[in-house]
């Protein structure tokens, strides 16, 4: 057993604030959440804004806001501070030149003075070539004294890792075995940029190493990163963490996903009325499977039953459809007040709407409903003061607009007797009328539903006028009459 894997679980999630916070940095964070807390560990949060120009508070705040909300919490962060802060690492910017000197001092890094231009002409070189582009260490061949004279003088430069010729890097991944890099094709990573900020190979592992980072929990996209990460550890002669590169999340046509083929903001997904809960389980099946199979599993139960053993290589398609579906279960397992709640504090103009009338809307609705937003399509009609169906909507196929006038007409007056106001009793009545008009159910049922609810598609339409009342469904029923009226008199 290694030092890490005896020492406390210690791991982190490190998103930069440089946009919408990513429904990536959700699932990496989730999985390195469940990780912790099932061995009883520390989930760390830190903020990799060393990108001045693209990194922003706003950002980071949203951060926050959207882990919180899809209910991850951290042990240490720049927000709730811990033992080995600071945790942005634009406020570390003096560990990390002191930690590059001691490379320096020890001819593990070197100062490199390329300019833009020359670096710009060796890679139009090599691709003319058609070799990859790396650097060809020009400046780790200059005498000390050459260099001497070039930092005395102030010349712009940046600090580079002294990469090895000879042999390999072995990646050792939890879940995917060893992968193993020639260091011949491992470039002299730019470790210190010109301005004196770290890059990220840098930052990071400094970062994890004086945080006690145990596990590494990434994307796998940084597998190709990893063996420049593990030349720094050798240089400093730490030991690494373990690291676990999780799979890509895919569009359905296999792509990494992206904004232009999948909405990545976090609080999109919230503000599309997706319930957190819900989102977290989608992101729990990307790539992890429970010995049972089941689809449906909370944060705690992830806890319990996490193993890295359950956890695939192979790419999760990140599927709308099946979140669709996913949060419409969470939806529907929830109490009537509860959902009532979540819908008013998710859609701005559901909160002004009769909350005692939302809860009894709550069986109708709950079928239909895929997110919180859906709500106000579905049963926005009872709250309205009225609504205005087109005359063709009113008249059904195959229908006179004189038998739509009929039907309306003999619905009011016989609706205005039925007593009590159930859906019960509100059908029975209809059937009679059916028989009694002598007309097919389908027209009459398809012309009382415009009428009432304004639209073709509705909720059952006999609860939908329970809900509604006596006095507004036969309001409906009258103005859809006038309506048909009008036409026939060609208004």
């Amino acid at each position: 057993m290694t030092d890490a894997e005896a020492r406390p679980v210690r791991v982190r999630v490190a998103p930069s604030p440089t946009g919408d916070p990513h429904v990536g940095t959700a699932y990496i964070a989730l999985f390195n959440y469940a990780f912790a807390r099932s061995r009883g560990g520390k989930f760390i949060l830190r903020i990799e804004d060393t990108d001045r120009e693209r990194s922003t508070k706003e950002s980071e705040r949203a951060i926050f806001e959207a882990l919180h909300w899809v209910g991850l919490a951290w042990d240490e962060g720049p927000d709730v501070g811990g033992p080995h802060g600071p945790y942005r690492q634009s406020e570390r910017a003096e560990i990390y030149r002191e930690h590059a000197a001691r490379l320096v001092a020890k001819g593990a890094a070197y100062p490199c003075f390329c300019t833009p231009e020359r670096l710009a002409a060796l890679r139009e070189e090599q691709k003319a070539r058609k070799e990859n582009f790396g650097y060809d260490g020009a400046c780790k061949r200059l005498s000390h004294a050459d260099v001497e004279a070039k930092l005395a003088a102030g010349t712009p430069h940046v600090i580079r890792l002294n990469v090895p010729a000879e042999g390999e890097t072995v990646v050792r991944d939890l879940i995917r075995g060893d992968v193993v890099f020639k260091n011949a094709a491992i470039d002299d990573q730019v470790l210190i940029k010109s301005d004196g900020f770290p890059t990220y190979h840098l930052a990071n592992v400094v970062d994890d190493r004086l945080m006690g980072v145990t596990h590494v929990i990434r994307a796998e996209e940084w597998v190709s990163s990893t063996p420049k990460h593990l030349l720094l550890y050798a240089a400093f002669g730490w030991e690494p963490p373990r690291f676990i590169h999780m799979p890509l999340l895919r569009n359905p046509d296999k792509s990494k996903i992206s904004k232009r083929k999948n909405p990545t903001s976090l609080l999109w997904y919230r503000e599309q009325g997706y319930l957190p809960e819900a989102l977290l389980n989608f992101l729990g099946l990307m790539g992890y499977s429970f010995p049972d199979e089941r689809e449906e599993f909370d944060l705690d139960a992830m806890v319990e039953e996490f193993s890295w053993d359950r956890v695939t290589t192979s790419a999760p398609v990140f599927d709308l459809q099946k979140l669709d579906w996913l949060n419409g279960v969470y939806i529907r397992d929830l109490a009537a007040e509860e959902l009532v709640d979540r819908i008013r504090a998710a859609v701005p103009a559901a909160a002004e709407l009769d909350r005692e009338l939302m809860i009894r809307t709550v069986p109708v609705a709950r079928e239909r409903l895929k997110k919180l937003t859906d709500y106000m399509g579905v049963m926005g009609f009872l709250f309205a003061d009225e609504v205005t169906p087109s005359a063709a909507d009113l008249i059904p196929k195959k229908t006179s607009a004189d038998d739509a006038i009929r039907i309306l007409e003999t619905a009011g007056r016989e609706f205005a007797e039925v007593e009590p106001w159930t859906t019960a009793a509100l059908e029975d009545r209809a059937r009679a009328l059916v028989e009694e008009l002598g007309v097919k159910g389908r027209s009459f049922f398809m012309c009382l539903r415009v009428a009432v609810t304004g639209s073709a598609v509705s909720p059952p339409l006999f609860e939908s006028m329970e809900l509604l009342g006596r006095g507004k469904t036969l309001s409906r029923l009258a103005a859809s009459t006038g309506i048909l009226k009008r036409l026939g008199r060609g208004g």
